[in-house]
């Protein structure tokens, strides 16, 4: 029996869509991430119960950081993107986390520069608050060891797996995979290929040349720097529009009853095209979270939406040559590209 909402939260759902497509669902993925790391930080001694723990969040971490501390009696104080809803302040502000809030702002990369700045602020007023750094501390990868031996075990082994899913901070895409070759017990592992999705805008593989003229998707890029992304993982990354996520989105749930944000509907159409390309392989997607947060913005809009049937990415080899609304470059485990 769980002994707190937060464990269950971030337990996922392994969900087989056909022979040879999962989707691995979360109610709230970055549970699994932070409840790991801030049961690590106090068994190590870096933090203590009552301790304030900080950082920045446009949403999704800030929920599971306020259950981890709630879990473990810590203190919790977010500086939260302009794109924070109502929904979850109100969520945050019963669990007893506090919450500053940017002003509106429709440039991501200002966006997240005011709240770096900002949790400098705060640390030199507070110098006895921990920063969990969810971008560049791997203690985030803890979680994910878990999720790895629970897809091993249901799957009956990795060999042969692809596993797709947003980049973002790097922790869960890149965890999973990590885990996944290393197997258990550290042994030598099985054939895991790692795929990343990427919106147009973000500079962690290089695109931030491009933008998308609706919206970033808001948790699998970034337009600073995110020391946790370990790209040397990745074998292929794809470069997905908002229009062509929420086109994903939209099927699967028509098709499948999957109720999930943009993140996953592009996950899934990457997931689709993988599985395609190698009939020989099982495809596992990653979906972060549900639908809730997107009921206006995407589901509401499923007539608008794309037949997926007509969408295929564009295969560049040059990162000069990504074009809206759907790319795919092979990365080979390459280095982070020069800035």
């Amino acid at each position: 029996m769980d002994q707190h909402i937060a464990e269950s939260i971030g337990r996922p759902d392994l969900i087989r869509l056909d022979d040879r497509l999962v989707c691995l669902r979360f109610e709230t993925m970055k549970a699994v991430s932070a409840l790991a790391a801030v049961r690590h930080l106090l068994d190590t001694g870096a933090v203590r119960r009552g301790d304030t723990l900080l950082d920045s969040s446009s949403g999704i971490y800030a929920y599971a950081l306020a259950l981890a501390c709630h879990r473990y009696g810590m203190r919790c104080h977010i500086v939260g993107s302009t794109t924070v809803d109502h929904t979850l302040r109100t969520q945050l502000a019963v669990l007893g986390a506090t919450l500053e809030q940017m002003e509106p702002c429709s440039d991501l990369k200002l966006d997240q520069k005011r709240r770096v700045e900002r949790i400098h602020e705060i640390l030199a007023e507070h110098p006895e608050y921990h920063w969990m750094r969810q971008y560049h501390d791997d203690v985030h990868y803890l979680g994910y060891a878990a999720v790895a031996d629970r897809i091993r075990e249901t799957l009956g082994s990795a060999d042969g797996l692809t596993v797709v899913g947003g980049v973002g901070s790097g922790a869960s895409t890149g965890a999973l995979a990590r885990y996944l070759r290393t197997g258990p017990e550290g042994r030598a592992a099985a054939d895991v290929e790692l795929v990343g999705v990427q919106p147009y805008g973000s500079i962690t593989f290089g695109a931030g040349h491009t933008t998308d003229p609706d919206i970033i998707i808001a948790g699998i890029g970034s337009s600073i720097p995110f020391g946790n992304v370990s790209h040397e993982l990745y074998d292929t990354v794809h470069w997905i529009s908002f229009d062509a996520a929420l086109a994903g989105s939209v099927d699967l749930l028509r098709r499948h009853a999957v109720f999930a944000g943009l993140s996953t509907g592009a996950g899934y159409l990457a997931a689709r095209h993988e599985r395609g390309r190698s009939p020989e392989r099982t495809v596992l997607f990653v979906a972060a979270d549900t639908g809730h947060r997107y009921v206006d913005t995407v589901h509401a809009r499923h007539r608008e939406a794309v037949p997926i049937a007509d969408l295929a990415p564009q295969e560049v080899t040059d990162r000069g040559r990504l074009a809206l609304p759907w790319s795919r470059m092979q990365w080979d485990r390459a280095a982070a590209p020069a800035s």
